[in-house]
């Protein structure tokens, strides 16, 4: 996993489960997923970072699924690729707010 400082991943995650982990440097927020194999790395703002928590909060969180249908967050040139469990995972630390310190990263 590429080295931005800590990643984060939700409690939500099993013990040793590969997630989607969250990092922070002073100016950007980046997501990745870690047994993704091509190692890609989604860059944002914090301002961006935000309106997807905001997003995620106001909605019911997933589903509990066995799937394993692929779940692809992109952005212009990056496609970070998870699951379904790793998704609902994600979301439902994003509801009990694990993540909103992303938001407010220091300048």
């Amino acid at each position: 996993m590429p080295t931005f400082g800590s990643w984060q991943k939700s409690s939500y995650c099993g013990q040793g489960d590969s997630c989607i982990h969250i990092a922070a440097t002073p100016t950007a927020i980046h997501l990745t997923e870690s047994a993704d194999p091509t190692g890609a790395v989604l860059t944002t703002t914090p301002a961006a970072f935000a309106t997807l928590l905001t997003a995620l909060k106001q909605q019911p969180a997933p589903e509990d699924s066995e799937t394993n249908t692929p779940v692809r967050l992109r952005s212009a040139d990056t496609v970070v690729t998870t699951d379904h469990r790793k998704w609902r995972a994600f979301v439902l630390g994003v509801q009990a707010g694990e993540f909103d310190h992303f938001t407010h990263t220091s300048k």
